[in-house]
């Protein structure tokens, strides 16, 4: 889901000017004082689109939130390298590494489908910010299955995983599908699957310190010696040093730490 940012304070508000044009871009008139536009939910076509709302005038992110990876392609991989406002994010679940399950899931693709479209968008955009879903524990899902996944994490190295283990709903076929496993036995999973993704994104974390991030600031919690929040282009959180009066601006920060959900750092 496309976003057009300008923050994400009740507050900071697209003005009136850049509103206007982003209405006739993307054809919805009823579009108001808001800050993030579904532009998926709305059936537009967010590729054709993005290069004439890189252009509406002013200092703003296009962040791409997510995508069905059958929505994934070449030509929006372009689009988001070339257009200089748009982040380097994307939002990709992949939800299970091993084919069976995939296609038990009715997601598609399969596993090698998948990793081509992660090397192409990396191909495009070597500093993307990739974040995923996994679950964990679809019906029938064996051990070696789980492995799959363990080994397609360490693959793609995501930024950040969302992980959930799955839970039966009414009226889906899964929920008839027959499942030899206990809860127990997907718990043992999901840690060892937590933990992989915990140690992957310290690490990534990690290899920020000492560069230089711009980045939009967006709250102040008045926590500790870091008491703003901010956003890289790629979505990183940012605890920082700083005054509350640099809410809603971008400003060059200096990553002086890390650990495995988000960087510290001050302005420079």
């Amino acid at each position: 889901m496309p976003q057009f940012m300008k923050g994400n304070l009740p507050q900071a508000v697209i003005p009136q000017k850049q509103l206007k044009m982003l209405r006739h871009i993307v054809g919805f008139e009823r579009l108001s004082k808001i800050i993030h536009v579904n532009i998926v939910a709305l059936k537009i076509a967010i590729t054709a689109k993005l290069p004439r709302i890189n252009a509406i005038p002013g200092d703003f992110v296009i962040r791409f939130m997510s995508s069905h990876p059958k929505d994934a392609t070449e030509k929006l991989f372009r689009a988001m390298a070339e257009c200089e406002k748009c982040a380097h994010q994307m939002h990709l679940p992949v939800q299970s590494g091993n084919d069976r399950v995939l296609h038990a899931m009715n997601r598609g693709y399969t596993r090698e489908k998948y990793l081509a479209q992660v090397a192409l968008a990396r191909q495009y955009m070597p500093d993307l910010v990739l974040t995923t879903d996994i679950i964990v524990g679809f019906p029938g899902e064996t051990d070696a299955e789980f492995d799959d996944t363990l080994s397609l994490i360490e693959t793609v190295r995501y930024d950040a995983m969302f992980t959930f283990i799955y839970s039966p709903r009414v009226g889906t076929p899964a929920a008839k599908m027959p499942d030899p496993y206990t809860r127990a036995q997907k718990q043992v999973r999901f840690d060892a699957l937590v933990a992989a993704a915990n140690r992957i994104s310290e690490e990534k974390h990690r290899a920020y310190e000492g560069s230089v991030q711009r980045v939009l600031v967006d709250g102040a919690d008045g926590r500790g010696d870091h008491p703003l929040t901010a956003r890289t282009k790629g979505g990183r959180l940012v605890h920082m040093r700083g005054d509350a009066s640099l809410v809603g601006q971008f400003v060059d920060v200096k990553i002086t730490g890390s650990n495995t959900w988000a960087l510290y750092g001050e302005e420079v």
